[in-house]
């Protein structure tokens, strides 16, 4: 049967004492833009839309495309892209087996981190 009288035994690490590796951010952060992207697209594709049906449609598609919150939903949407970009080629060269050691495995976390923000400024301001 089992032991019912658990006050004695310790807890497992939780959240409160656990750091997380820079690797396991990174990748959880790939996900959550890959998905995030998914709001861009359905703003374009929206405009699109509205650009197809009337005048008036499009005036509103395009005034909240081009208003604060559309620039800066299109700001975030081109950085999650080149991020999720450099962490998919991240992805492809640890498919092959390569750089997995752990100091190498952190440099390139960082280096993701700060191609994506430099490509995407690089982006801005020359396109």
């Amino acid at each position: 049967m089992a032991d019912v009288n658990r006050g004695d035994r310790p807890l497992s690490p939780h959240l409160s004492i656990y750091r997380p590796q820079l690797t396991a951010i990174t990748s959880i952060l790939t996900r959550i833009t890959g998905n995030a992207l998914l709001v861009a697209a359905i703003l374009i594709v929206w405009w699109f839309l509205a650009a197809a049906t009337s005048p008036e449609y499009f005036a509103l598609a395009d005034a909240v495309i081009t208003s604060w919150f559309g620039d800066l939903v299109m700001f975030l949407s081109l950085w999650a892209l080149w991020y999720h970009t450099l962490a998919g080629i991240r992805h492809l060269i640890w498919d092959n087996a390569k750089m997995l050691d752990m100091e190498i495995a952190t440099k390139l976390g960082w280096a993701i981190i700060a191609g994506s923000i430099l490509l995407t400024l690089f982006t801005v301001v020359v396109i």
